[in-house]
This record gives C-alpha cells, sequence and structure tokens, in this order.
C-alpha cells in the first residue's frame, strides 16, 4: 500500500498536458534537473505531477535497458491527449478519477475512501481516524500518520478545488471536482452521487469494459455493478435505480450496444466483444465532431 506520494499537491489544471508533452520528447523528463524549470514548476511539484501521471493511467513507469526508470505514454494517455489535452469533457474527469482509484496502488487512501469506507457524511477529523484504523489493521508495515492525514487533505483538494470562489486558496482549480463525487461543507466531507451526465456516459462505459477486461469477464450483474470493488456503486457512488438507469442507456449505444436483460430479479449485462481503448477512441471521436 502507498501513502503520500503527491507532496501535498493536488493535481491542477495543465499539468497533465505539461508533463505528456515534456514526456513525448523526453522518457527520462522527471529526472532532469532542469525540468522545474522547464515546466515553471516548483520542484516538490514535479515530484508531485510524476505522481499523479502514474497514479491517474495517462503514464507508465518502466525500466529501460541501462536499468533506469523512464515514463512512457499509455494507450489511454495517447487518446486522452489526442482529444482532451486540457480535460474539458467530464469524462475525461471521471476516467482519470476511475483509474485513480479502482486499485490499491499507487493511491491507497483514494481506493479505501471510495471502494471499503462505507460512510456519507463525515468530519474530515473523523475520517483521518477511520483511515488510520484501516490501516492499522491491514497494513503490516509501519506507517506515518501525518501522511495519511495529507493524503485526506490532499484528496478533499483534489475533488473539491475550483468549487468555491471564496477560499483564495481554491484559485488554482482541480479537474478532477467536475466529477462532483465530494462536496466540503462546514468541516464536513459529504460523499455526492453524481448525475449520469456529471459522470458522462462513455466513462460508465469504459469503466465497465476496462472492468471486465482486468477480470476478464463478458457479463456481470447488476447487483456486482453496484456492489463490487471498481464498479459503478463504489467509485462513482452510483445508485441502483441510476445504474439501471445508465445500462438501460447504454443497450442504444450506436455502434456497441451492450444486452442488459432483466428476468426473475436476476439482472445481467452482457458486454459487447469490445475493447476499452477501442471504446474510447470511438466515443472521443464522436465527441470531437460534435465540437466542429
Amino acid at each position: 500500500m502507498a501513502y503520500g506520494q503527491h507532496q501535498s499537491f493536488y493535481l491542477r489544471d495543465r499539468w497533465l498536458n505539461k508533463a505528456i508533452k515534456h514526456l513525448k520528447q523526453d522518457e527520462r523528463f522527471f529526472y532532469d534537473d532542469e525540468a522545474f524549470e522547464k515546466m515553471g514548476l516548483g520542484k516538490n511539484m514535479v515530484k508531485s505531477l510524476r505522481f499523479w501521471v502514474v497514479a491517474t493511467g495517462v503514464v507508465e513507469e518502466k525500466f529501460n535497458e541501462e536499468r533506469k526508470k523512464i515514463h512512457l505514454l499509455t494507450p489511454l494517455g495517447q487518446v486522452l491527449y489526442n482529444y482532451d489535452k486540457f480535460i474539458q469533457f467530464n469524462d475525461t474527469a471521471s476516467i482519470l478519477h476511475f483509474h485513480l482509484v479502482h486499485q490499491m496502488e499507487p493511491a491507497t487512501t483514494w481506493y479505501w475512501f471510495f471502494n471499503i469506507f462505507s460512510n456519507g457524511v463525515i468530519s474530515k477529523e473523523d475520517l483521518h481516524v477511520s483511515l488510520v484504523d484501516w490501516v492499522n489493521t491491514n497494513e503490516d508495515k509501519k506507517f506515518s500518520e501525518r501522511s495519511l492525514k495529507r493524503d485526506i487533505d490532499c484528496m478533499i483538494k483534489l475533488y473539491t478545488a475550483g468549487q468555491s470562489v471564496v477560499d483564495p486558496e481554491e484559485v488554482i482549480q482541480s479537474p478532477i471536482n467536475k466529477t462532483g463525487l465530494i462536496k466540503e461543507n462546514k468541516g464536513m466531507i459529504i460523499k455526492k452521487s453524481p448525475a449520469i451526465e456529471e459522470i458522462g456516459e462513455s466513462a460508465l462505459y469504459y469503466s465497465l469494459i476496462k472492468y471486465a477486461e482486468l477480470h476478464e469477464i463478458d457479463n456481470v450483474s447488476v447487483e456486482e455493478i453496484s456492489t463490487n470493488k471498481g464498479l459503478w456503486g463504489k467509485v462513482f457512488n452510483l445508485s441502483r435505480p441510476s445504474i439501471v438507469k445508465a445500462l438501460e442507456g447504454l443497450t442504444y449505444h450506436p455502434k456497441y450496444p451492450l444486452q442488459f436483460t432483466r428476468t426473475n430479479n436476476l439482472d445481467t449485462v452482457r458486454l459487447p466483444d469490445i475493447s476499452s481503448l477501442e471504446l474510447l477512441e470511438f466515443e472521443y471521436k464522436r465527441k470531437a465532431e460534435t465540437l466542429v
């Protein structure tokens, strides 16, 4: 499990675009001593951005033939860079969120909050206590409670920075705040259940097919979509009625309709034989055409 790797900086608008642009020219850009000057960011911000590009799935960290770390743009990163490099679509923000929270590493606190922690409303202090209790139960190695507190603070900022114009610290918004998944009000942290339109139908479909790829399945029940870690009920805080509504909408997809069978309370979804990347390419080409 991993904590506190963001250097206390939440992901800012335009950061992913900056990182990808430099990494396309130099796979070891993050190890360039002058990277911070080239990007116009502080040194710790550059370290933070190195975490965010990997955590959101747009870049993967590997070793080259010389056993030196390099950062390569993923196929997902390439699609998003081609069609929405400035994260204007809600779908893009939701896809980045999905990659951030659907697995335990490298953003364990985020995974815990969306997939395991069940409270809908809680104070920031109690949220920290709950995280510490969970880590104590599940972590073998020593950990820093200060790192966990930084995780909580950073997570809240990631989903709320830009929602308020009152706090001057929130002038630089996070692109993930478009998801509307978390709200902070008078010291209370609230899990929100966004409308399907706020998440984006493309993002929902992509995440469902990506989940199926990872688990090597071609069908899934509504109950699983509602309750399984990494699926809509957890990742996007969607209620069962909202899940059913979204699934019914996807049966009318213009090219890759899913099959949604509702019999004897056994609501089952059969997915089309399509990869998540193929679907995403099709969806973003459609979105690009609507902007022309």
